[in-house]
């Protein structure tokens, strides 16, 4: 990794503005994902070339949106990138997430089911471990509450099928929609998420509480149950 630059006139600095103004002009699209990181670490790095990190982030993690959501002990463990820039790409990653998730506001859920698909994968897609989160919706299907009930391992989560029941009821819910997440990638349900799935679907229709789908989301895509005919 490059040290400080020192003097009045380091090399970067042309840099920087150049990049700037082809974002200016052509927006993300005109960026590679090296460059989109390069312009969150100008602010965290401003005496320093931050192209080496920005491209050091990328091998380490994968992707730009692979980057926003590391841990932040895994980002810590680069040379050179401090609390400063952590507390850029969380900055980043919170908007995001609450952009997306703004998209299924004072909206019927299953009406805006690519919105859906888009806040599960934003909030969840990337994690290194397993979550299991349930969205909560009344009887017109309108977003009551979205909670994480459970984390896991990197291959498991413990879900409890009286707890989710439960907390359906505690908040007047008519429906839920389940979503989980596979860190491996590969959405693909395994026999324990089918097996469980169905154990809440049979526990929660005699109480009135409809369970509307279970989303698995990946780095590599989604499935539904509702889709695969598995509910």
């Amino acid at each position: 990794m490059p040290a400080e630059a020192e003097g009045s006139d380091p090399h970067y600095l042309g840099h920087r503005e150049r990049l700037r103004s082809r974002f200016r002009e052509g927006g993300a699209d005109a960026l590679p994902d090296y460059e989109l990181l390069e312009l969150l670490l100008f602010r965290a790095m401003p005496r320093r070339d931050v192209k080496p990190y920005a491209k050091a982030l990328l091998q380490r993690f994968g992707s730009f949106a692979q980057v926003i959501a590391a841990p932040q002990s895994r980002l810590l463990e680069l040379p050179g990138i401090g609390e400063a820039v952590v507390t850029e790409l969380k900055i980043v990653e919170a908007a995001a997430k609450r952009f997306a998730k703004g998209a299924l506001t004072d909206k019927a859920v299953l009406s805006s089911w690519s919105a859906v698909l888009d806040y599960c994968r934003t909030a969840m897609a990337f994690a290194e471990r397993e979550e299991f989160r349930l969205l909560f919706l009344d009887k017109r299907n309108m977003l009551i509450a979205d909670e994480v009930q459970q984390h896991g391992t990197v291959d498991h989560t413990p879900v409890y099928v009286r707890e989710v029941v439960k907390r359906a009821l505690e908040l007047s819910a008519t429906a839920i929609i389940m979503v989980h997440n596979h860190p491996s990638g590969d959405p693909t349900p395994s026999s324990a998420d089918i097996a469980m799935t169905l154990e809440i679907v049979k526990a929660a229709k005699p109480l009135g509480v409809l369970v509307h789908d279970h989303i698995i989301v990946g780095r590599h895509g989604h499935v539904s149950f509702k889709a695969l005919k598995l509910i």
